[in-house]
């Protein structure tokens, strides 16, 4: 499996390419395409998946790793 995940500023995770979703108890998941954004704020309607939440709640976290986790 090859795929690519990008954090996206204040947004969710990209995920793009041949990837395997899970449920923690192992169920698969049909993400319904080969590109999906994953939830980070936690306030998605439709997680994992990224319903845009984020925005109105006013999530912060950065893209890259010298950003410090949010609290």
């Amino acid at each position: 499996m090859t795929s690519t995940i990008v954090p996206y500023e204040d947004g969710p995770l990209i995920v793009r390419g041949d990837f395997d979703l899970r449920t923690p108890d192992g169920t698969r998941i049909d993400p319904g395409r080969g590109t999906v954004a994953l939830c980070r704020c936690g306030k998605s309607a439709i997680k994992p998946f990224c319903d845009g939440t984020h925005r109105a709640v006013n999530f912060r976290a950065g893209s890259d790793r010298d950003t410090p986790a949010p609290r």
